[in-house]
């Protein structure tokens, strides 16, 4: 059976690729700092891991004998305004969204290698490649900021220097950039977002999955480097 880890596996992203992995006939484990909704079955494993301690990633790691897959889901993001961001503010979202993500890899690809090679798809954002547009938002209060979008350039980048650099292991390293997906967002929000994007819809849930599956698939063997944006369109205008 192969075997897969997935951070940030609790949301509402992350419980839709472990049931599809599942489904797959993937083992999961399935990490996140609250477990608490995950289910513990013969295939999957729930683990509680702040994946930006690198003593505990060590550690987990450490059980580890085989790993066909990792998907680098976990992200927060920050809400406040530009000019009232605090340095601790700053630091969590890069400690989460790359240092986690790093240290996920790091151990990964020690056990990739030491094996036939393995699939890495990191979760990134349209916004690592475009700036967030503040009219979608409105009074929200939820707009985009600048360190998320940040941290989602960087993904987007050490997706490309993993997969130049281990590639040779036959160790595959793409990301995703979803747009826009729904999850209860704000009418108003919605309309401005669909206004904005050609396919005139938010994104759901199985755009990614699709997406996902098709990365980890032993069919795409040659998809290296790349970042897939999933986004009805939205960054073609």
């Amino acid at each position: 059976m192969k075997k897969a880890i997935i951070t940030g596996a609790n949301g509402q992203l992350g419980n839709a690729f472990v049931e599809g992995l599942v489904k797959k006939g993937y083992f999961v484990y399935a990490v996140d700092l609250n477990i608490e909704n995950i289910k513990d079955s013969d295939n999957i494993k729930p683990i509680r891991l702040d994946i930006t301690d690198e003593t505990k990633v060590h550690d987990f790691f450490s059980s580890i004998q085989n790993l066909d897959v990792l998907i680098n889901n976990a992200g927060i993001g920050v809400f406040t305004p530009f000019e009232d961001r605090t340095a601790t503010e700053f630091k969590k979202v890069m400690e989460v969204n790359l240092l986690g993500a790093f240290l996920m890899s790091q151990s990964s690809i020690k056990i990739m290698k030491n094996s036939s090679g393995g699939k890495i798809v990191n979760i990134a954002s349209i916004y690592g490649s475009t700036s967030s547009d503040e009219r979608i938002y409105g009074d929200s209060g939820r707009n985009n900021s600048e360190v998320y979008s940040a941290t989602k350039a960087g993904l987007i980048s050490m997706t490309q220097y993993m997969a130049t650099h281990f590639g040779k292991f036959n160790i595959q390293t793409n990301s995703i950039s979803p747009g826009g997906i729904y999850n209860q967002q704000s009418a108003d929000f919605v309309k401005n977002y669909e206004y904005k994007t050609p396919m005139h819809r938010m994104g759901k849930v199985q755009d990614l999955l699709s997406t996902l599956l098709y990365l980890i698939s032993e069919d795409t063997a040659y998809t290296n480097g790349q970042d897939i944006a999933v986004d009805g369109g939205f960054l073609a205008w």
